[in-house]
């Protein structure tokens, strides 16, 4: 069973930047399309960016811009580049694949605040 350990959260100040990691087990991990999403308090989990096996890279419009998705497959490791943070960014970040979902990791806080 794919397990998914994600990391780089943590406390920013408005416009500063951060690094997610998301790190999956599993060989077979190059074929999925995979995600970062988000929950912040008292809202629904969103997604947010997703990148598939082809590499084709989408972004939810509140992210456009400052948000970058990447992967390495010889890692097994799905990354999120955040550009110019806002307070509305603030939510803990979770990756998982695509479509079929697997069991959520852990994910990591980011806090945006000042």
């Amino acid at each position: 069973q794919v397990q998914l350990v994600e990391s780089g959260g943590g406390l920013v100040q408005p416009g500063g930047s951060l690094r997610l990691s998301c790190a999956a087990s599993g060989s077979i991990f190059s074929t999925y399309a995979m995600g970062w999403y988000r929950q912040a308090p008292g809202k629904q989990r969103e997604l947010v960016a997703e990148i598939a096996r082809n590499g084709i890279i989408n972004y939810v419009d509140s992210v456009k811009g400052r948000f970058t998705i990447s992967r390495d497959n010889a890692k097994n490791t799905v990354y999120l580049q955040m550009n110019s943070l806002k307070p509305e960014d603030t939510a803990v970040y979770y990756c998982n694949r695509i479509g079929i979902l697997l069991r959520w990791g852990q994910g990591t806080q980011v806090t945006v605040s000042s």
